[in-house]
């Protein structure tokens, strides 16, 4: 059997007769539907699908069930939001670094073992000490420096390193920008141009202890939980939409070091879950919030 498959998403106002005219429609052309999920919001009457579909059922190309599907979108309502994506072409990624290992690591070995539904097209990062273990996996490193404290150029010198990391970033045109442990905040113009689009992974379960060093207010509020978020990123700091997150338990016994060493395992499954989710278009944003059909 051909693994080829389409995946439509939709979302809408609420109403009956979506998923009959989206069914039919499919059947009408002799789709064969592989899988189907559905949610309803009633607090924000919102409605949300993910379709997938053998691409070899079908008598026409993707480009052909975007036209053709355009029609059916309009008559559901003028709010609808809906893509059409190809399994057979593949989702492009860059990662954005800086001195932090561990999820770059993972998310290299995913990529290289065919784990991950991706293609590394670059990594960017803000200091060259990662080039070697990029360059070692094929894939292409760009060093961007920032200017560092005391730097009376500083705020002129980010808005030149955060151009330099834009065009980088944008000569992939690529499906997924994710900060794998970037520690610096992308400023409000880079949040709007890659919006639905730019994955974090902040090493706290939000939207407690946002902005630096969470591990360490963490373990000075004794908490016995702690955790890893990823989420898309915003212009408003840790607040955008929320993915997937995941907690390790702690106890008395453990330093902010044992945290920050505890989390990092944490923060490895969570990037690797919410980016695997995104690039199969598993995940609908709506406001602040997401859908996601796991």
């Amino acid at each position: 059997m051909d693994d080829r498959r389409y995946v439509i998403t939709l979302s809408c106002p609420d109403t009956t007769g979506i998923v009959a005219r989206i069914a039919g429609f499919l059947a009408d052309a002799g789709g064969w539907i592989v899988e189907a999920a559905y949610h309803s919001e009633p607090a924000t009457g919102w409605f949300f699908t993910r379709q997938v579909v053998r691409a070899d059922s079908l008598p026409f190309d993707a480009d052909e069930l975007r036209e053709r599907f355009t029609e059916v979108a309009a008559e559901i309502g003028p709010d609808t939001r809906w893509s059409v994506t190809d399994t057979a072409v593949p989702k492009r990624a860059v990662v954005l670094v800086s001195k932090e290992t561990h999820c770059l690591h993972d998310l290299l070995g995913r990529a290289s073992s065919g784990e991950l539904p991706v293609r590394l097209e670059a990594v960017v990062g803000n200091h060259a000490s990662l080039a070697g273990i990029v360059q070692a996996h094929g894939v292409p490193f760009h060093h961007v420096p920032f200017p560092v404290a005391g730097d009376p150029r500083r705020e002129a010198g980010k808005v030149e390193a955060f151009e330099k990391v834009r065009q980088a970033v944008d000569a992939h045109s690529p499906d997924a920008i994710v900060l794998a442990r970037f520690m610096q905040v992308l400023p409000a113009h880079l949040c709007e141009r890659w919006a639905g689009r730019a994955l974090n992974i902040h090493h706290s379960f939000l939207p407690s202890f946002a902005g630096a060093r969470p591990y360490h207010q963490a373990y000075t509020r004794g908490v016995k939980l702690i955790g890893a978020t990823c989420h898309y990123v915003t212009a408003d700091l840790d607040a955008g939409p929320i993915v997937e997150q995941d907690v390790i338990r702690v106890d008395h016994g453990d330093t902010a070091d044992d945290m920050v060493r505890r989390g990092r395992d944490i923060e490895r499954l969570v990037l690797s879950r919410g980016l695997r989710w995104h690039l199969e278009d598993r995940i609908l944003v709506h406001g602040n919030k997401t859908v996601v059909f796991r």
